[in-house]
């Protein structure tokens, strides 16, 4: 057993049907680098890695949230900090709670591959808990913030297991913060599972800039009925290693799911997302746009998978995934995968890795720009488009300035 699943295990304060589930994931263990899931994001540096169990959150500088309003659920080091939380302005009717959802067995991560999922459901002790009542409409924004701290100069590990219910014709606004509070080694590992009912909507937004040191693992799963709409951006722009697993089942008719992104490694940071799109009844639609860069020595890895199943008619999905590299070490892995069962089906992608370019560069000069300042035009521009869906204007100017932050520090 590797130390790394050794000490994630030491923390289990659990029941037997848990410790069933944990054994399993030990006695499987880490995929190796032969799994095609993992070929670009290995393990081999974290498995001789230890941690020890988060049990309580540290205070932290409030100032930290004060452009976060209420309502917001927030978690310090993978604990509920009540004191900084506040649910002030939450419609009347929506059911939150903390403790983490029901673990057991569950097939979607029963997989070797799903390793930190299947941990997520075998050790998680709290995790965030909505339900929004059939017909609601939630007008203000959710936020939920996970801060990363140092705590006595240990490296900590928390599982967190959260679920998100929409009923039918319900609709809510859903923001993620992940946060630094000051550099750690910590390790996040979470589990997210959405179900939005016959014609709802949810709106979702990850913002990841976490610690320069973290290692972070999160699935999310989400299911949409008959009619549902899932919208959703990350931005991907912190963390040492930060891995995001999306995958989506559209198992009612007319379900669809937009899934935009914009990925930006600098220094040794290694970014992974992989998408798992899989249309399952007729007439639905998914849209994905990503974008990717690496400079530095940062690496960026993109899988775009969508699997069209046979009944499936009607289908309509786009993926488009473009990258730059900024720097001669940097690198970026592109894999868009398109599997198609049935017949009467509209399905189209596209992935493609270059660099600026180096005319519209010239151009910007000879206009009295610097060659940074034109670096910085170019690329914000090539990151809009996939920001450009949000319909919130509000949230959409809040993500294009964490955008242009980042790559105004990445300019020096």
């Amino acid at each position: 057993m590797s130390a790394l699943l050794q000490s994630l295990a030491s923390g289990f304060e659990d029941d037997a049907g848990r410790r069933a589930a944990l054994e399993a994931v030990l006695q499987d263990g880490l995929p190796g680098p032969r799994s095609e899931a993992w070929k670009y994001t290995p393990l081999r540096a974290l498995e001789r890695r230890e941690f020890a169990s988060a049990d309580h959150a540290p205070e932290i500088d409030a100032t930290l949230l004060e452009d976060i309003p209420a309502p917001r659920l927030v978690f310090v080091n993978g604990r509920h900090a009540p004191a900084l939380s506040d649910m002030a302005g939450l419609d009347a009717g929506v059911e939150t709670g903390l403790q983490a959802s029901a673990a057991g067995g569950d097939d979607r991560y029963a997989d070797r591959d799903a390793v930190f999922a299947r941990l997520a459901a075998s050790l998680a002790r709290e995790g965030v808990q909505v339900k929004v009542p059939a017909g609601t409409r939630v007008e203000a924004p959710l936020h939920v913030v996970f801060v990363g701290a140092p705590q006595d100069g240990a490296e900590l590990a928390w599982h967190l297991r959260h679920r998100i219910e929409l009923g039918e014709g319900a609709r809510l606004a859903l923001i993620e913060h992940h946060l630094v509070a000051g550099d750690h080694r910590h390790l996040d590992n979470a589990l997210m599972e959405i179900e939005v009912g016959a014609n709802g909507v949810l709106e979702h937004a990850r913002i990841q800039s976490g610690s320069d040191g973290a290692t972070a693992f999160l699935r999310t799963q989400a299911t949409l009925q008959e009619s549902a709409h899932y919208r959703r951006v990350d931005l991907e722009l912190g963390g040492a290693l930060s891995r995001h697993e999306l995958n989506v089942q559209l198992v009612g008719d007319n379900a669809r799911a937009d899934a935009n992104g914009v990925l930006l490694a600098d220094g040794r940071r290694h970014l992974d997302t992989r998408l798992g799109i899989e249309h399952i009844a007729r007439d639905t639609s998914s849209g994905l746009l990503w974008r990717g860069m690496a400079t530095g020595r940062g690496r960026v890895v993109f899988h775009g998978g969508i699997t069209i199943q046979a009944g499936a008619d009607g289908t309509d999905a786009k993926l488009s995934n473009k990258n730059l590299l900024l720097a001669p070490n940097a690198e970026i892995d592109t894999q868009p995968v398109l599997v198609i069962h049935a017949d009467e089906v509209e399905a189209a992608h596209g992935a493609t890795v270059g660099q600026l370019d180096e005319e519209a560069l010239f151009y910007l000069r000879t206009r009295g720009l610097s060659e940074r300042e034109g670096r910085i035009l170019l690329t914000e521009a090539f990151t809009r488009e996939p920001l450009s869906a949000v319909e919130d204007p509000v949230l959409r100017e809040a993500l294009e300035k964490q955008v242009v932050a980042k790559l105004q520090g990445v300019a020096g």
